[in-house]
């Protein structure tokens, strides 16, 4: 059984102060499940990870046009081939220019307003990544809006933002925030939470990281 995760979190764009403790995070959650993290920034890194059967693959917090054509390749055959992606905060903000990364994530990034407090609406609490949380569940962040909603065939949503809430939304009544899905013999997690260093080191946001990656990993069943 593979032992590690890649995580990839290379920027072209705007780069999240976070990104180092959600590094660490990941760390400390994988090497709780017997897992290490190899992280990287370089795609050939990336590829030659992916060619080694890596646990899941996380992207976090990647912006712009990050991969090389053989870095894609090798991502699209992983998941495809029955391996996990797990997308964190900033995930739909890359690789606008490649369709298929696209379907991947479910989601393109269009903006977000200021960081404020709102409220997550937990839709769906047999998921590992969610059944630890309230119903309702009051969250800061960067409330992310996206070109279209991700709900549709074959998506699983788990959790969506009440706009009423918060000044800024341009999604309406369907504002996901948290969904899963099957990409060929693989499997896709995209969770739009995530922006400060302060959310990593919650415990609520922890365990939802930690259900995220183990259901990329194919470790925890719903």
């Amino acid at each position: 059984m593979p032992e590690h995760v890649a995580v990839f979190t290379a920027t072209a764009g705007y780069r999240h102060d976070s990104i180092g403790a959600g590094v660490a995070a990941l760390a400390g959650l994988a090497a709780a499940e017997g897992l290490s993290v190899r992280h990287t920034e370089d795609p050939r890194e990336l590829e030659r990870q992916l060619a080694n059967r890596c646990a899941a693959v996380v992207f976090l917090s990647p912006t712009g046009e990050v991969l090389d054509d053989d870095a894609r390749r090798a991502l699209r055959a992983y998941v495809t081939g029955g391996g996990g992606f797990l997308g964190v905060h900033a995930a739909t903000c890359a690789e606008y220019d490649w369709p298929w990364y696209g379907e991947l994530t479910g989601a393109r990034f269009t903006g977000h307003p200021a960081v404020q407090t709102a409220a997550v609406t937990v839709e769906d609490r047999d998921h590992p990544a969610t059944a630890h949380l309230p119903r309702e569940w009051e969250w800061t962040d960067e409330w992310y809006d996206f070109g279209a909603s991700p709900r549709g065939a074959g998506v699983r949503v788990l959790a969506s933002v009440d706009e009423g809430r918060y000044e800024g939304g341009t999604m309406g009544a369907d504002h996901p925030l948290v969904w899963c899905r099957r990409v060929g013999a693989g499997r896709s997690f995209c969770t739009a939470l995530g922006h400060s260093e302060s959310a990593y080191a919650d415990p609520d946001f922890r365990a939802h990281l930690r259900g995220a990656l183990l259901w990329s990993a194919g470790r925890a069943h719903e």
